[in-house]
């Protein structure tokens, strides 16, 4: 069982940065491709990142392109820990912001059924 803990949410304008993190608890931190998804209020919970499992120190990285060029995504095995960087907010990126582990994903990890456990979500406010 993995335990998903998101941080780094608040109030940001326009313009602004702002980094989440997510850290985990149980598991093989190594062995899970990790994601993060949002939702923004009436609409449907979407991919906005995610980072690839790896034995040795090559990761690929993928970004909806909605947030491609200003968002970036990592990971620290060590800290068991992914970090999304989120520079040149806008207000679109409102959204309440969950961190997901999918257990060694063969795949992209674009999909929400990609991933096997979910935090409880960071809220993202840009203000204009």
């Amino acid at each position: 069982q993995v335990q998903l803990v998101e941080s780094g949410g608040g109030l940001v304008q326009a313009g602004g940065s702002l980094r989440l993190s997510c850290e985990a608890s149980g598991g093989t931190f190594n062995n899970y491709g990790m994601g993060w998804f949002r939702q923004a209020p009436g609409k449907e919970r979407e991919f906005v990142s995610a980072i690839s499992w790896s034995v040795r120190t090559t990761y690929y990285a993928y970004y909806a392109d909605s947030v491609k060029g200003r968002f970036t995504i990592s990971r620290d095995n060590g800290k068991k820990t992914v970090y999304l960087q989120m520079n040149s907010l806008k207000p679109e990126d409102t959204a309440v912001y969950y961190c997901a582990a999918g257990y060694l994903i063969q795949v992209e990890g674009r999909r929400e059924q990609d991933y096997d456990y979910w935090g409880q979500g960071t809220q993202v406010t840009v203000s204009s």
